[in-house]
């Protein structure tokens, strides 16, 4: 059976059980294993096997009846138990029920009792307490102090007690009856009082935080009180302020005080909120006046930026101070102790802050002109010479000559960047020392200086100054710088724009003058645009103008009628040569000048008029058959050149120009077919005629019968 056991170990599988029995029974195993298969031998196992599992089982099963006959017996005796102990605690609920209430019913009768004992002992107490201040009543009515607590230094905190009340009962009394004793303990009360601040002082001087808090609670009942919070405040800044930063200082000093009041005081909000009161009207607010009145009257610049760092420093002081404990509304509190100091200040402040704007923008631009030995011209005064100019401007009729500035651009990034900065500063003290309901105003006030110098003095004017110093259409080797004034005032438009988005709209993004600021700037933009599409016109003008005279001066008649057609060397003629290394560099000037639509837009014009300038140039001629080719061989430079543009509209016309100077060369028996070609089938008839006209051999070949 031991063997039968193992084989019944966990886990049981039926099928591994039969296997494994089998495996151990002899012949018994495989045919093919090391003893022959013994069917018989195997049968008769099983059955023995299965003898033994019903012995096993009946064996089981016995003890299983057992042992549940023994489980129902030990649950009947548990269950007994348990009763017996439900009846125990029944038993003992009661008695501590019984036992609660005998406590209840005693100290009920105690607490009568105590009732009972104190109103008997009060008033005993107030008798004897009565007594006492009789006593010492009467000392002081028979002038001799001769008990032990006035005369002893060491019970002075029992004397203090004695003499408070004292004070208290005698206000009580008539004056004419006892006004000596009335003032003997006046006296006693003061002499103590002064005995207690100087024990206060000398106990703050040694560091000795346990004195300081035993006589400040025995001060608290006296009137000089205030004067040991006075006393206190007054010693602890002795000697706090040895640095150069007076505001770091304050914070050290009040970080330090602020954990020793708590420690000394019974009311600590009240003694730190009298140090930081003390601290600003007297320290900060001295300091304040030290550095600002020196400089109100003669130099603006440095009192605007120090009362903008005394400003800020102060409130970033009032900030830290928020930490400590000043009562429930601190931060009124400090607002007011900072506004105590500065509204004197503030009130002014604008008004200094639009003069030295004024002052200095208007000394940075004449700085510069003086540089460039430019004396101003006045602009918009309404004189015959400023109406020739606008004429000129936009008829480019010759009302006499133009302005030479040698080149110079009166524009400067140096004096741009000095007037943004100088403005900036302007925004950033505006944004701390406006008041909040004045803030959108006073930075519009700014603003509008920023136009005015920024804008009109000195771009506009710059674009004034170009507008006049642009060349007639017909002038030759003529200087367009205007181009460089637009990329300058492209760039400059761009920091006018970056500081109105960054520091303007943060302070006006929520208030009525938003829109106002937007309308100006609007309104800013718009002039310059015109003049600046004007000059931009009138360059464009001059440049065509420049083209058209190379060719007036450098194309000959006999380029396009050669004597010898049989010898023509060159590729194209130098008139074309000329305009389209002019050209490229005009390219470049404008893609170096202009950024993003604005070049696309320049060069379609600059393409439009430059393609009606050959279109035209070409017309005056008449042309052989070599010369055809060489004009062909022009035109087709001119159109690489117009690829330079990357306009796809310059680029089809030149195209179309290429295909039309193709009637030039054709058969022609071959003109109605070029001229129904996908290029030319569009075109006005008269104007393929018109090139067909070109042609040496129009007539003699009668060529109009086989355009007709």
């Amino acid at each position: 059976m031991a063997t039968t056991a193992q084989l019944f170990e966990e886990p049981f599988d039926a099928d591994e059980y039969i296997e494994r029995l089998a495996w151990r029974t002899p012949g018994g195993g495989s045919k093919g294993g090391a003893e022959a298969f013994d069917p018989k031998k195997l049968l008769e196992e099983f059955v023995n096997h299965i003898e033994e599992l019903k012995q096993l089982d009946e064996r089981i099963q016995r003890k299983v009846e057992k042992l549940e006959h023994q489980c129902h017996r030990e649950a009947k005796e548990f269950a007994h138990k348990v009763q017996d102990l439900q009846r125990s605690n029944q038993v003992a609920f009661q008695h501590f029920q019984e036992l609660d209430e005998h406590i209840s019913y005693v100290a009920t009768k105690v607490c009568h009792l105590g009732d009972q004992l104190e109103g008997v002992n009060t008033p005993r107490q107030r008798a004897v307490e009565a007594q006492r201040l009789m006593t010492y009543f009467n000392e002081f009515l028979d002038g001799e102090l001769r008990s032990d607590v006035f005369n002893n230094p060491e019970k002075i905190k029992e004397a203090a007690d004695i003499i408070q009340k004292l004070h208290l009962i005698a206000q009580e009394l008539p004056f004419d009856r006892f006004s000596d004793v009335k003032a003997k303990i006046a006296s006693k009360y003061h002499d103590l009082e002064r005995q207690l601040i100087q024990e206060f002082t000398a106990a703050q001087r040694r560091g000795e935080i346990g004195r300081m808090r035993e006589v400040a609670a025995v001060l608290l009942h006296f009137k000089g009180y205030a004067h040991c919070v006075d006393v206190y405040i007054k010693q602890c800044q002795e000697g706090a302020y040895m640095r150069n930063d007076v505001f770091e200082d304050i914070a050290l000093l009040c970080q330090r005080v602020n954990k020793q009041v708590g420690e000394v005081f019974c009311s600590p909000e009240t003694v730190m909120a009298k140090l930081i009161q003390s601290i600003f009207e007297n320290k900060i607010q001295a300091h304040v006046k030290e550095r600002l009145d020196g400089t109100r009257n003669s130099d603006v610049e440095q009192y605007l930026k120090n009362l903008y760092d005394l400003y800020t420093r102060t409130t970033a002081l009032a900030a830290k101070l928020t930490d400590f404990n000043l009562g429930s509304d601190k931060h009124t509190f400090l607002s007011k102790l900072i506004k105590n100091i500065f509204s004197c200040y503030l009130e002014s402040y604008i008004d200094m802050e639009r003069q030295y704007l004024q002052s200095r923008s208007g000394m940075i631009l004449q700085r510069f002109y003086d540089s460039k030995n430019h004396q101003k011209r006045p602009v918009g005064a309404g004189s015959i010479q400023e109406l020739k100019e606008k004429i000129r401007q936009r008829t480019n009729l010759p009302l006499g000559p133009s302005i030479d500035t040698q080149g110079e651009t009166l524009l400067s990034q140096e004096v741009v960047v000095n007037l943004l900065q100088e403005t900036r500063h302007a925004f950033e003290r505006c944004n701390k020392l406006s008041d909040p309901a004045d803030l959108p105003k006073n930075a519009f006030s700014i603003f509008l200086l920023l136009v005015e110098y920024l804008c009109v003095d000195h771009i506009d004017y710059a674009l004034e100054i170009g507008l006049s110093a642009i060349p007639s259409a017909d002038a030759k080797n003529a200087n367009l710088y205007f181009l460089d004034v637009v990329q300058q005032a492209n760039t400059i438009f761009h920091l006018f724009d970056k500081q109105f988005n960054d520091h303007l709209m943060p302070l006006i993004s929520s208030s009525p003058k938003l829109t106002e600021c937007l309308h100006k700037k609007k309104e800013v933009i718009e002039q310059m645009e015109v003049k600046l599409d004007t000059g931009i016109d009138r360059t464009l003008n001059c440049m065509v103008g420049q083209m058209k005279h190379i060719l007036a001066t450098e194309q000959k008649k006999t380029d396009f009628r050669p004597e010898d057609e049989n010898n023509v060397m060159i590729q194209y003629t130098t008139a074309c040569s000329k305009v389209c290394a002019y050209l490229s560099k005009q390219v470049e000037r404008v893609r170096r000048s202009m950024d993003g639509k604005n070049v696309d837009t320049v060069l379609t014009e600059l393409g439009v008029r430059f393609h009606r300038l050959i279109h035209e140039h070409l017309q005056q001629f008449s042309y052989s058959s070599m010369g055809g080719m060489l004009a062909i061989c022009d035109v087709a430079e001119y159109r690489r050149c117009a690829k330079d543009f990357r306009v796809p509209l310059v680029l089809q016309l030149f195209d179309t120009l290429h295909a039309l100077c193709n009637l030039l060369v054709v058969a022609p028996d071959n003109l109605k077919q070029v001229c129904s070609g996908e290029q030319l089938t569009n075109l006005d008839r008269n104007l393929l005629h018109a090139f067909v006209q070109l042609r040496v051999d129009y007539r003699s070949a009668r060529l109009g019968r086989h355009f007709s």
